[in-house]
């Protein structure tokens, strides 16, 4: 068994990849709020995870290496703010959201590395008996 690739730890490993590159989306927003017609970038993970593991529940009955497939195959996705702007040169982006989302998704990765730690520190509590 490997004890390192659960689906616990493969859940942690992606959500903090997408919150890593939620982050950076959201700092090019910001950079750019200057930037005449640029429009507001966003990015969903947990809609797609959530409806692909979906799918597996209405079998009743899923494999771990199943569960562990859709955790994998989940994509980060990004979108393009249809939010009206309120500037005449086009551009949407709202500087205090953005820093609000900023917030938010550094929060979101502290916590998930947070478990992955805690985890890795539960294992290693097994293995060495201390």
């Amino acid at each position: 068994m490997d004890w390192l690739n659960t689906n616990s730890m493969l859940l942690t490993e992606k959500t903090l990849d997408n919150l890593w590159q939620q982050q950076r989306l959201t700092l090019q927003n910001i950079a750019n709020s200057e930037t005449p017609g640029y429009k507001a970038k966003y990015a969903t993970f947990q809609e797609e995870l959530k409806l692909s593991l979906s799918k597996l529940d209405k079998k009743r009955v899923s494999k771990a290496n199943e569960i562990g497939n859709e955790i994998k195959g989940s994509k980060l996705w990004i979108h393009e703010s249809s939010e009206e702007s309120t500037r005449l040169d086009g551009n949407n982006v709202q500087v205090d959201v953005e820093n609000l989302e900023l917030v938010r998704a550094q929060f979101q990765y502290e916590y998930a590395l947070r478990q992955a730690t805690e985890e890795l520190n539960r294992l290693k509590t097994v293995i060495t008996g201390s």
